[in-house]
């Protein structure tokens, strides 16, 4: 009998219709018939160990776990019979001898799944006299709390880490009642999708560290979210209670992020009550920083964005963060073109601007139709920290066979089977023109290319699959020849048949090019801008030593503007040596707006909490901002107004990857010593998650190092932990070596976006190392 093919059968008296082989349990929740369960889940493999679904079956002899048992034509099943009903009433029994009373402190109480079946299948009285069970927890890292005790083997955790994350991270340890789930070796649990084993624990066993014994699941009100840290856009729900994010959970949408969110959409909202939040407006006066009031601070920054401009708006530009909403980026470009200027640029990471790009790039394809590739090409991409439900999706179509190559500047620690081909920033060219030599590509600098087996197997799984991608990720955004890479990237794609796509940065990047938050004709890129000073700077929730592709160079720059005012939600050292104003914003948490994700959703949300102290929504200080300096169309009442705007600029125009001239030149990056590979940690990727307390406990959450690998180290005389001066450009900071097998030879992994590296040069780039 075909899969496909419909039988029927009958549960409890009614007649369904269910595909056969589908499970039992499957069918009788799409047709609303409630069977009690704790280990099944629908997105992990059947365990059938909690035995709590067991079912009545027409001449079978014994209950039949309906998680396990597929549907066949003709099947009688009764889920409220008497023998149904014992099997159920004796597991739920079973499952209480152990379980401690523990409901009134849980932190799973008034959610729990294990309460509210007891309700319906437990007894009121135990027959057990015995002493129960006590099981020591675990310290398995700062974000989830162990109380084992409460533990009823489900094993959802420990399929999740296997299945779902990819690292077997925890497992069931001894047998029969000694038997407990805890890590295979005292460590804590790594994956950046830990935090999901929360949501699936049936029980209290595995709860939330940052959020633990801070409030009651009936105290909390539910409000709608979209994720602000990659371009993904993942659904979330936060839960808040007086005004105050408690915590944040997933919110299914199959489409994007299925039923998971990475742990720094879950926790990052920790960052909101950082002691670095901006509550009042500051205003620089003889090197002091004074709080003011609104007013004050308003016209102070109408009067200093006037003064530079002078006679030509030319005089003044715009750094805008690609995390922002589409319509504070759109009324940011709005509020510098009506002032004259067109120096306006989100791209703040980005290391080489020389090519035209595509007017509206994106994935270039549905983030869902990942998991379908039969191969893919990743050039310049770490996608399982840069986007780990993108990665998800990726490993996903790597376990069903599909061939999946990287080609990066560091070695990446995969939860797959991958090829990756690892090389220096320069080495990468030349590697993406031998895999563009052997599809039959030809000019410019392909010609001299030097095609290897591993070029040569690349070039086959590429052409030969039936559904193929060629992805650029940050680190290829980040190279000095972009370019070059987005040419080259193109050629291999044409030349193979697979689509080209790009893995955005940040959650609106794809929503700041749709709200023209672009250089006009004759206007400056970011890396223009920031190369030559310019009179007056407006900053869009971005901190100049951390945020931009020269953070030396920004900060050199930013401190000879006549006025630079900033918005921003933080306080920060580098915003407070530059900036002569700083403006309190909201969050994303405290603000309503759209995101424009990776596949081009334009999804919208509002405030689930009021702004901390006197901050307010970025587009309200815009619009105040653009009336002060008497710019025409700042009348504005909502963001639906504003976005309504947006939609008649963006018109009707579609994704698209191709840009119009991919010219194949010659690269620009020569190694002259070491080259500095500063890749973008998880935890460093923007103001927020930098300020989230628990994230930053994490292993991901490293700190400035100098990394090379072993061979290079001994070749320069240095050991693990030495301190060294780094010199890269005008800028020095002094750093540990950390000895790193991941790096490259010719290379030094110093990662971006972190303190301590706030005066060096670009992240891709020459860089010498002196003994301190």
């Amino acid at each position: 009998m075909s899969d496909d093919q419909m039988v029927t059968i009958e549960v409890d008296g009614r007649e369904l219709q269910a595909k056969a082989g589908t499970l039992l349990i499957e069918a009788t929740d799409a047709a609303g018939i409630n069977i009690p369960r704790f280990c099944y889940h629908k997105k992990l493999s059947v365990a059938a160990n909690c035995r709590m679904c067991l079912v009545e079956i027409a001449k079978v002899p014994k209950p039949m776990p309906a998680c396990a048992t597929p549907v066949t034509a003709g099947m009688q099943v009764f889920t409220r019979s008497p023998l149904a009903l014992a099997a159920q009433k004796g597991t739920m029994e079973f499952l209480l001898i152990n379980h401690p009373l523990d409901c009134p402190i849980c932190d799973q109480g008034g959610e729990c799944e294990l309460q509210d079946i007891a309700l319906g299948y437990g007894n009121d009285a135990s027959r057990f006299v015995e002493g129960k069970r006590v099981v020591q927890d675990h310290n398995i890292g700062p974000l989830i709390a162990t109380d084992l005790t409460r533990c009823i083997h489900c094993t959802r955790c420990v399929r999740f880490g296997a299945e779902i994350a990819g690292i077997r991270e925890l497992g069931a340890l001894g047998r029969g009642e000694h038997m407990e789930i805890g890590t295979f070796i005292e460590k804590s649990v790594d994956s950046e999708l830990s935090g999901n084993i929360i949501d699936i624990c049936p029980v209290g066993s595995l709860t939330s560290k940052p959020f633990r014994y801070s409030a009651r699941a009936w105290e909390l009100v539910q409000h709608k979210g979209i994720a602000p840290h990659d371009s993904v856009g993942s659904n979330l729900n936060l839960h808040v209670r007086r005004n105050q994010v408690m915590r944040i959970h997933p919110r299914d949408n199959e489409a994007l992020n299925e039923c998971w969110i990475s742990d720094r959409d879950r926790f990052s909202y920790e960052g909101l009550y950082s002691d670095d939040r901006l509550i009042r407006p500051l205003l620089k006066k003889n090197d002091n920083w004074l709080e003011v009031d609104w007013q004050d601070a308003l016209e102070a920054a109408a009067q200093g964005l006037k003064k530079a401009r002078g006679t030509s708006g030319n005089r003044l530009a715009a750094l805008l963060s690609p995390s922002a909403t589409l319509e504070e980026l759109y009324l940011a470009q709005k509020l510098m073109r009506g002032l004259g200027s067109e120096n306006i640029d989100f791209r703040l990471r980005q290391g080489d601007f020389r090519g035209q790009e595509p007017e509206y790039p994106w994935l270039g394809q549905a983030i869902a139709e990942l998991e379908n590739l039969n191969a893919a090409l990743l050039i310049g991409s770490n996608i399982r920290k840069e986007q780990p439900i993108l990665g998800h999706r990726l490993r996903k179509a790597a376990l069903e066979g599909a061939q999946i190559c990287f080609l990066n500047s560091l070695e990446l620690d995969l939860n797959y089977g991958a090829m990756q081909l690892v090389n220096s920033p320069a080495g990468m060219i030349s590697d993406l023109a031998a895999v563009a030599k052997a599809l039959g590509a030809s000019g410019g600098m392909i010609e001299s290319a030097e095609v290897g087996d591993r070029h040569r197997q690349i070039a086959e799984h590429l052409s030969s699959a039936a559904r193929a991608a060629v992805l650029l990720g940050n680190l290829a955004a980040a190279h000095p020849d972009y370019s070059l890479i987005q040419a080259l990237a193109s050629a291999i794609a044409e030349k193979s048949g697979a689509v080209i796509g790009y893995l955005p940065e940040a959650a609106n990047s794809v929503g700041a090019r749709l709200s023209g938050a672009l250089p006009g004709t004759g206007g400056n890129n970011a890396a223009e801008m920031l190369a030559n000073p310019h009179k007056g700077y407006l900053l869009l929730g971005v901190e100049p030593g951390l945020d931009v592709w020269n953070p030396g160079k920004a900060m050199e720059t930013l401190a000879q503007a006549e006025f630079v005012v900033a918005l921003s939600a933080f306080r920060s050292h580098s915003l407070e040596q530059v900036a002569d104003a700083i403006l309190p914003i909201a969050s994303f948490a405290e603000t309503s707006g759209t995101y424009v994700n990776a596949q081009g959703d334009w999804q919208s949300f509002t405030g689930a909490i009021t702004p901390a102290g006197e901050a307010r929504p970025a587009w309200k200080v815009l619009r105040v901002l653009g009336n002060l300096l008497n710019v025409a169309g700042f009348d504005q009442m909502s963001t639906e107004e504003v976005l309504a705007e947006v939609r008649q600029l963006a018109g009707d125009r579609k994704p698209s990857s191709n840009a119009v001239d991919r010219p194949i030149n010659e690269p620009t990056l020569k190694a002259s010593g070491l080259l500095r590979v500063g890749d973008v940690p998880i935890y460093a990727v923007d103001p927020l998650v930098r300020r989230a307390a628990s994230l930053q406990k994490t292993r991901d959450a490293i700190t400035a190092a100098a990394g090379l690998n072993p061979n290079e180290a001994e070749r320069v005389g240095l050991s693990n932990g030495a301190k060294v001066l780094v010199k890269q450009e005008n800028g020095s900071a002094e750093l540990r070596i950390l000895i790193d097998p991941a790096v490259p030879d010719g290379c030094v992994r110093i990662p971006a976006g972190l303190a301590g590296t706030e005066k060096l040069g670009g992240q891709i780039g020459n860089v010498t190392l002196e003994k301190a």
